[in-house]
């Protein structure tokens, strides 16, 4: 997470690249509402810093708290599941792996399996008719790896996703001559500034000229598709597999995590998020107390009660507001699960909320808001350079410019 690599498609071991990473990426929402509970932003950096931090900074972050824990001595890097299969007559999990680095395969036995390999690692490519024969570039989000490229250039980006808003502000910033977002549904709505614009969903393509479902035509020099990802885990057999579309509560898996249909099966950070580092930390804790026999789990039918029931909590949101509620409320419970650290969950979803409204406003200036800390109280610090004129994203720029321009 947060780990940047030039690469596309496969990495150094011939394995599909999970990562979609990006340079110039600053987080696209207040740090403030993913600080960890247990290791506050002012312990890691010493220092009140902004809101919006890019990419090498909460990289930095992350990497900070794993080298407090001194978690890498447990784990097993460069190697690939390749497939695992559950034994009932000795309700075990037979993986077997491959050890990437020294070319070996072999095989191992487990009392329970957490599949926390997330979701927007594989792409969902569309077809639309005459794509093939587009000049230009086609790519999807997920081997985005800057918008330099695109400088002088129109762009077009297929899809109304978080992915499309970064990737077309992106663009515009670094020089992008036009950034058009063709949605499906519904527009995002922003007040995109000149050079940017919202159509209505791409019926098909001819050469490099686009074609609009309300008739209107433009021509492109680069195709971005921003069509969100697939749940796939292929090393797992059918029916062990979470089956699911991008959502913020999937059916099947016991408060959010535990596979219902075999409780030793749980599943990390499988919704779609407004909460995400200390949501994680919540299952993560919630998973853990069910392994070590801390939480006794219900029958199976009282957890299917308890699925519907969050599924009916779901399907009666009709706002961001009310999803943020939603899943305000779903962290609220998962921790009081557990002994993981409590902190104002409800100042965090005021933020959250915040945060929609600061992007309706100017989607070019929301990155410079500052916010509290609900962890230390500590108030941000508003960044040296504002975020459209802010060209490095550099740790050593974001952390030392301003001292430098001080002295």
């Amino acid at each position: 997470l947060w780990n940047y690599t030039w690469r596309t498609g496969l990495g150094p071991y011939g394995e599909p690249l999970h990562g979609s990473m990006y340079r110039y990426l600053w987080s696209n929402g207040p740090k403030e509402c993913l600080e960890f509970a247990d290791y506050s932003f002012n312990e890691h950096f010493g220092k009140p810093i902004s809101s919006y931090p890019p990419r090498p900074v909460l990289f930095d972050y992350i990497q900070g708290r794993v080298k407090k824990s001194d978690v890498r001595q447990h784990i097993r890097f460069n190697t690939a599941v390749r497939w695992v299969s559950y034994q009932p007559e000795t309700r075990k999990f037979t993986m077997i792996l491959d050890d990437l680095a020294n070319n070996r395969t072999y095989a191992e036995e487990f009392d329970d399996l957490v599949v926390a390999s997330a979701h927007f690692s594989t792409p969902n490519m569309p077809h639309f008719k005459g794509i093939e024969n587009f000049p230009g570039t086609v790519m999807h989000a997920h081997d985005f790896r800057g918008a330099d490229q695109f400088k002088g250039k129109d762009v077009l980006l297929i899809g109304s996703s978080y992915s499309a808003e970064d990737i077309g502000i992106q663009s515009y910033k670094h020089g992008a001559r036009s950034v058009t977002i063709s949605y499906r549904s519904r527009p995002l709505g922003m007040k995109w500034p000149e050079g940017m614009k919202e159509l209505p969903l791409v019926t098909h393509f001819r050469n490099d000229v686009a074609h609009f479902s309300d008739g209107s035509k433009e021509r492109f020099d680069a195709v971005i598709m921003c069509t969100g990802y697939q749940h796939k885990f292929p090393f797992l057999p059918d029916n062990l597999r979470l089956k699911t579309k991008n959502c913020l509560y999937p059916d099947g898996i016991y408060k959010g995590i535990v596979f219902n249909e075999l409780p030793q099966l749980m599943y990390l950070g499988m919704q779609d998020q407004y909460f995400t580092f200390n949501m994680f930390d919540a299952q993560a804790w919630f998973a853990r107390d069910v392994m070590m026999g801390k939480i006794e789990l219900p029958g199976k039918e009282e957890r299917e009660d308890d699925i519907k029931k969050w599924l009916d909590l779901n399907a009666a949101c009709q706002t961001h507001d009310d999803e943020i509620d939603f899943q305000t409320n779903y962290v609220k419970e998962l921790i009081t699960l557990t002994d993981y650290p409590g902190f104002d969950l409800d100042a965090v979803a005021a933020m959250f909320k915040q945060w929609l409204r600061d992007k309706e406003e100017d989607i070019l200036t929301y990155r410079d808001k500052t916010y509290t800390s609900v962890i230390t109280g500590t108030e941000s610090e508003k960044h040296h350079t504002p975020w459209i004129k802010e060209m490095d994203d550099s740790y050593e720029r974001y952390l030392y410019h301003q001292n430098k321009v001080r002295a």
